[in-house]
């Protein structure tokens, strides 16, 4: 996903650098500094971001309108979607009606510039300026169209076009990024929900068991740990939230371990070493669980006798490292492969490796550290902090 963001923030720069290049070659502009004119058409450029990155429609498209149109120097600016005119903003002379623009956005379906020459009145007098109609193109599949419109003595040139089409691309890649965003959400969603269909059916009986055989022996240890399972499952299933602190995290990887221990009895020890500090840092929920579970599998299921689960998280300055550790059967190459892909019916681990590579990026997957009976190491790092991305 990574390379295509950054063709997109190409496309922005450049459509920026562009942008600059006419508001510093115009003649209007001669007198303004360059440094100036370059930080009014960066300004514009950037303004269009944050409306457009929650993708196009009228309420986008309008307040977008206004900087598109300076970043263009156009008198009037028009932005379509094929079917309807979601903006007009310039001076009102200039507009045409809306059959007129929608009918100049279909001379673009071929995916190219179009150039529409000044119009004429009855008199003979100029109408309307020159008219450019760029595309806006998302894979190449045509949204709509930018409609750049000028005054009726401006003499079009090479410039006007090329920055209407960089401006056009600019639109089109916000919008593609807001489409990314909204799909990686979903994407997100889904994989959060297996995570909670998996947990279903493999921790509910093994924990229902462990209580059921405190009940007649000790059965106010077995009202204690049904609390600890009602209050676990219960944040394992709410559907709203998506991201927790890692404080949170760690008190309902707590509740899952007590019951783990109900039933393995003495045969789990648990170690855990938090640096305060990291505590509220954000993660993506469900996130140190299924790594502790993989711990309880590989360290206690598969390999008789005592085993130790350690839990670590360490302050590692812009980021937070959390190791969870087994002294169990180990992992082959062939299962960490199999592990992290999801191979084999396991879904945890890779479920969690997904879900932090959609929220923090590439360089924020799993690893694993392993030796065939030695143990097991899951390593998970997180940033500090990340713009969009909070507890609920």
């Amino acid at each position: 996903m990574e390379p295509a963001l950054v063709a997109l923030l190409v496309l922005a720069i450049t459509a920026s650098t562009f942008g600059a290049w006419r508001l510093t070659s115009a003649p209007r502009q001669v007198l303004r500094p360059e440094s100036e004119a370059m930080r009014t058409a960066l300004h514009h450029a950037i303004s269009t971001l944050p409306h457009l990155r929650r993708g196009l429609d009228g309420p986008s498209a309008r307040k977008a309108a206004p900087h598109l149109r300076a970043l263009t120097q156009a008198v009037a600016l028009a932005i379509t979607d094929g079917d309807s005119v979601l903006a007009v903003d310039g001076a009102g002379a200039a507009h045409p009606t809306a059959a007129r623009l929608l009918e100049l956005s279909r001379r673009v379906e071929d995916g190219r510039i179009h150039v529409e020459p000044r119009r004429r009145n009855a008199q003979g007098y100029e109408a309307t300026g020159a008219t450019v109609v760029a595309p806006l193109l998302i894979q190449e599949q045509l949204l709509g169209a930018l409609i750049a419109i000028y005054e009726p003595d401006h003499r079009l040139r090479p410039d006007d076009t090329r920055v209407v089409g960089e401006a056009a691309a600019l639109v089109s890649a916000q919008v593609e990024l807001s489409l990314v965003a909204a799909q990686e959400e979903r994407m997100t969603k889904a994989e959060l929900h297996a995570l909670r269909a998996r947990i279903s059916p493999h921790f509910v009986y093994n924990s229902l068991a462990a209580i059921a055989s405190y009940i007649h022996s000790r059965p106010d240890t077995a009202r204690a740990l049904l609390a600890e399972f009602a209050d676990f499952t219960r944040y394992a299933f709410r559907g709203e939230r998506t991201y927790v602190t890692i404080a949170e995290e760690l008190h309902y990887v707590e509740k899952y371990l007590r019951l783990e221990q109900a039933r393995f009895g003495d045969r789990l020890a648990v170690r855990v070493q938090v640096d305060p500090d990291v505590l509220q840092t954000v993660v993506p929920v469900l996130s140190l669980q299924p790594l502790v579970e993989n711990a309880v599998k590989h360290g206690l299921e598969a390999r008789a006798g005592e085993r130790m689960i350690e839990i670590l998280a360490i302050d590692r300055d812009q980021d937070v490292e959390l190791r969870v550790s087994d002294d169990g059967v180990g992992m082959s190459e062939e299962q960490v492969a199999a592990a992290l892909s999801g191979a084999r019916g396991g879904i945890g681990l890779s479920n969690v490796d997904r879900r932090l590579r959609a929220t923090f990026g590439d360089d924020y997957g799993l690893e694993i550290e392993t030796e065939p009976a030695r143990g097991t190491t899951v390593v998970m790092v997180v940033p500090k902090f990340r713009v969009g991305v909070r507890a609920a």
